[in-house]
Formats: C-alpha cells, structure tokens, sequence
C-alpha cells in the first residue's frame, strides 16, 4: 500500500491540508483518523468542515459519539474512544453509506464496521512541535484521491 507523508510545522498547516481534502471528497467517503491524544485528529475534522463551507464551530464528539454538520455535504464526525468496550452498532452504515464524508476517529475500535475501502490518515507528533501526517488509500477511490491531492504542487511540502 502507497502512503502520502506531510509534515504539518503548525495547526494552520493541518487545517490547510485539510482543506485541500474537502475540495475532492464525495458523498459516502470514509476517513478514518489515528493519532495520540492532542496530535491533531479534531484539528484536521475542522480544516476539512472549513473546506465543505461549514461555519459551525467544530468540537470532538467524545460524549455524544457522532455529530452532523451542514456544508456542501454533509460532514458526519465520529469518535468511537468510548466505544472500546462496547459491541454496540449505532447504526454506522447509514453514515459511511449516506449522503455525507464521515470522518471517524479511533477507528481501529469498530474495525467490522468500517467499509473495506477508506482513506486511513494517521497523526503523530514530530520532534519540535511538528506533525506527520500519513495517508494511506485503501481502494482505487482513495488513491486517485491521494494522487491529486500530493501531486498538487501547493501540497508538497
């Protein structure tokens, strides 16, 4: 599997490369976000929410599990933390296959019920305050998506 690294040096960079994202997803893409606490997993869901037009302010969902947001799609936000010792379905193919992007963080908890292709991005701090954040396309969707996004001359860093 190919991946994509970019160093984010600052939140803005983060939120920038998350804004490029937003202007190719589609309806029923699938992003799944990994990172230690603090790397920068809400950071990037507000970048990509700003890229979609959506003007709510973006907070993680840690007590209500998922949340909407109104953009030029839908933006279906998750974060599965709790989830970690629950079997519980909330219903998660109405999001992955429905009208919006679905952004989920620790996604690793309810891997039966991600979809098999995705776009998985992982968040690590870096020495110095910086970030890598690696994208790794599963399926042909992603990939082209990657390949569009990296090969844009503003994203290379």
């Amino acid at each position: 599997m190919k991946t994509y690294e970019y160093v984010s040096h600052h939140p803005e960079d983060t939120l920038a490369l998350a804004m490029k994202l937003a202007q190719y997803v589609q309806p029923q893409d699938v992003i799944t976000l990994e990172g230690d606490l603090g790397a920068g997993k809400t950071t990037f869901t507000k970048g990509l929410a700003k890229g979609l037009g959506i003007d709510r302010n973006v907070s993680s969902p840690t007590f209500t599990i998922i949340k909407q947001y109104e953009g030029r799609i839908p933006l279906y936000h998750m974060d599965v933390y709790r989830l970690a010792e629950s079997e519980e379905d909330l219903g998660f193919e109405e999001y992955f296959f429905g009208d919006g992007v679905t952004v989920v963080e620790w996604a690793h908890l309810i891997e039966p019920y991600l979809p098999t292709e995705r776009l998985h991005i992982n968040i690590h701090h870096m020495d110095g305050g910086s970030r890598i954040i690696r994208f790794s396309p599963i399926g042909q969707r992603y990939e082209q998506l990657c390949e569009e996004i990296f090969n844009d001359e503003s994203a290379s860093h």
